[in-house]
């Protein structure tokens, strides 16, 4: 349980620091957690980090980044890397369309504010709902279940994910002007790779 609990927590640190700009309450708390900050090691140095209240750290240094590597500079949608025109399906062509409805994961967005399904957020987010799903079925010992929920995230990880979110993340780490996204981009690659090594390990077990 306690291997599943965190993965589902780090799904849904990256969904949310991928998603959207940060808001005051998200850096504080990924400033004042010892554990969460580990993760960011580049940032956990940052003299800014020490010396500047949170507001403008966002206002100075961390939103306008975002907006720089996830809207002016680089693109964070599948279907821009994996179509021949580059072109972003907003549509319910969507690659990645049929399996959030398999699973009854819907997209806000109006919450969300992005413009097709598979922005990286969202479906960082799916693995989310997916962890969860296995956690749920690991606390009924349903054990049919959580083999079927490791084969989608693993599969979901073959296909999309992993097709597609290396480039974007590379880019990223290169892109980036600060400290926090250069280690999210750093992170989120090392974890995705990780993770698709532990699922392919648990299947074949």
């Amino acid at each position: 349980m306690q291997n599943i609990q965190a993965r589902v927590n780090i799904y849904a640190l990256l969904s949310r620091v991928l998603l959207q700009e940060l808001e005051v309450e998200t850096l504080d708390m990924i400033k004042n957690d010892e554990n969460m900050l580990d993760f960011f090691p580049t940032l956990k140095e940052w003299i800014p980090l020490k010396e500047m209240e949170n507001q403008k750290l966002l206002e100075m240094y961390l939103n306008p980044d975002f907006v720089n590597i996830s809207l002016l500079h680089l693109i964070p949608y599948e279907t821009f890397y994996t179509r021949q025109d580059q072109m972003i399906e907003t549509g319910g062509a969507n690659p990645v369309t049929d399996i959030y409805s398999a699973y009854d994961f819907m997209v806000d967005y109006e919450v969300a504010r992005v413009v097709s399904s598979d922005h990286i957020g969202i479906e960082l987010e799916f693995m989310h709902h997916l962890c969860l799903a296995e956690s749920l079925a690991m606390e009924q010992n349903d054990t049919s279940a959580v083999q079927q929920l490791k084969g989608v995230q693993k599969e979901f990880l073959d296909k999309h994910l992993l097709q597609w979110a290396p480039l974007y993340l590379i880019s990223m780490k290169y892109e980036a002007r600060t400290p926090l996204y250069f280690d999210v981009a750093e992170m989120t690659l090392e974890f995705l790779l990780s993770d698709h090594a532990y699922l392919s390990k648990e299947l074949c077990a």
